[in-house]
C-alpha cells in the first residue's frame, strides 16, 4: 500500500504539472496564430477567445497522451536516480510490480483521452468552422463601424459612416462606393437609415445626397442629386458547410459510404481510436525505458522518449494516410502499430526483470552505506 500510494501520488502531481506546462505552451501558440488571423481579417477579433478555447479543447487528447507518457518517465527516472528503486527491489518487488499500479492510474486518463478524441475533437473542429464561416458570410451592414472605411465581403462595395446609432438604425455622413462592371458609383449623403425589407434583405437609405457615376479614366461621369437613394445589401444566410472528416461524428464516420475503397472517413476513425491505444502503449514502454544507473544519474531516457513518441505518432499518421488512400482497410491498419508497441514493451520489461534482481543485490550495500 505504501508503494502504491507513493507511486500514485507522484504520478498525479507530475502529470498535472506536465499537463499545465503543455497547455500553457499550446495556448500561447494559439493566441499568436489566431490573433494573426484576426489581424488579417480571416476571423472576427471578438471570436478570438472562443476560437482559442475550442482549439485547446480539440488538442486536449494529444496533450493528455504526452503528459501521461512524460510523467511516468519522470517519476520512475527520479526513483532510479535517487536509489528508491533499490529499496523497492530489496523489498521483494520487481519491475513487473510497477505495471498494475501504473495502469490503475493511467486507465481513467486513457478513457478520458478516448472520449476527447471520439467526441470533443470533432465538436471543437465543427464549431470553429461554423464561427469562421459565419464571419465570412456576414452581410455588409454588420461590417459597418463608425469612423472606419469597411469593404464588403465580396470586395465590390466600400462603406464609410461617421456616426451610427444602432438602436435607431440611423446613420450620418455616409459614403458608399460601388464598383460593378467596370463602372464606379459613389454616393454621399449627410443622413440616412438602415431599412429591413421583406425576405430578410437590408438596405441603406440615404437622404439629400449626391451620386457620382462613371467609368474611371473616362470623361463620361454623371452627377446626380437625390432626395432618397437606396442601396440594397443582401443578407446572406449562414450556410452550414459540408463537414470535413475531422468534424464528423462517430456515427457519420461509420455510416460513410466507401466508394472505390478510398475512404478518408475510415482513416479519421482509425486516428481517433488509435490515440488512446497509443497512450496505453507509451505508458507500458515508459516503465522499462525509465531505467537509469543511479551512479551515472543521466536522463538519456528522455531522449529516447522523444524519439519513440515521434516515431509512434508519425507511424499512426502514416497508417491513417494509407487507409485514406485505400492501400489497406481500417481493420488491417488499426492493430500492427499498437501490437508492435505492446511487443516492444513486453520484451523490454522481460529484459529488465532478471537484470533488476542482480542489479539491486549489487547496489544495495552501496545505497545502505550512503544512507
Amino acid at each position: 500500500m505504501i508503494f502504491k500510494d507513493a507511486l500514485r501520488r507522484e504520478l498525479s502531481f507530475t502529470t498535472g504539472g506536465v499537463f499545465l506546462v503543455l497547455v500553457t505552451i499550446m495556448v500561447t501558440t494559439l493566441v499568436i496564430r489566431i490573433l494573426g488571423y484576426a489581424a488579417n481579417g480571416a476571423v472576427n477579433p471578438e471570436d478570438a477567445l472562443v476560437l482559442i478555447a475550442l482549439a485547446t479543447l480539440g488538442y486536449l487528447a494529444v496533450l493528455l497522451t504526452v503528459s501521461l507518457f512524460v510523467a511516468t518517465l519522470i517519476v520512475l527516472v527520479r526513483w532510479y536516480k535517487d536509489s528508491e528503486m533499490i529499496v523497492w527491489f530489496a523489498s521483494g518487488l520487481s519491475i513487473s510490480n510497477l505495471i498494475r499500479p501504473i495502469l490503475q492510474f493511467a486507465t481513467p486518463l486513457i478513457i478520458i483521452i478516448a472520449l476527447l478524441a471520439l467526441f470533443v475533437w470533432p465538436w471543437a473542429n465543427r464549431e470553429t468552422t461554423l464561427i469562421s464561416q459565419r464571419f465570412q458570410q456576414r452581410d455588409d451592414v454588420s461590417m459597418v463601424t463608425a469612423g472606419q472605411f469597411k469593404e464588403s465581403a465580396r470586395a465590390e462595395r466600400v462603406f464609410f459612416i461617421e456616426q451610427l446609432d444602432v438602436n435607431k438604425s440611423e446613420v450620418k455622413n455616409i459614403f458608399v462606393a460601388d464598383n460593378k462592371n467596370g463602372r464606379l458609383s459613389i454616393a454621399v449623403a449627410s443622413s440616412g437609415f438602415i431599412q429591413n425589407s421583406e425576405g430578410g434583405e437590408k438596405s441603406v437609405v440615404l437622404h439629400n445626397g449626391r451620386r457620382y457615376e462613371g467609368q474611371p479614366t473616362q470623361p463620361d461621369f454623371r452627377i446626380l442629386e437625390f432626395t432618397d437613394y437606396t442601396t440594397k445589401i443582401r443578407s446572406k444566410e449562414t450556410l452550414a458547410p459540408a463537414p470535413r472528416d475531422r468534424e464528423k461524428t462517430i456515427q457519420e464516420l461509420i455510416n460513410e459510404p466507401n466508394p472505390a475503397f478510398v475512404n478518408p472517413s475510415r482513416a479519421e476513425l482509425l486516428w481517433r481510436i488509435g490515440l488512446p491505444l497509443m497512450a496505453l502503449g507509451l505508458v507500458l514502454i515508459a516503465i522499462p525505458l525509465a531505467y537509469v544507473n543511479p551512479r551515472l544519474g543521466n536522463y538519456t531516457a528522455m531522449f529516447y522518449a522523444v524519439l519513440i513518441y515521434l516515431i509512434y505518432s508519425n507511424l499512426l499518421n502514416l497508417t491513417q494516410n494509407f487507409v485514406a488512400q485505400g492501400k489497406f482497410s481500417v481493420f488491417v491498419g488499426i492493430w500492427p502499430i499498437h501490437l508492435l508497441a505492446l511487443l516492444i514493451a513486453t520484451a523490454l520489461i522481460r529484459n529488465r526483470i532478471n537484470p533488476s534482481i542482480k542489479w539491486w543485490r549489487r547496489q544495495l550495500p552501496v545505497a545502505l552505506a550512503n544512507k
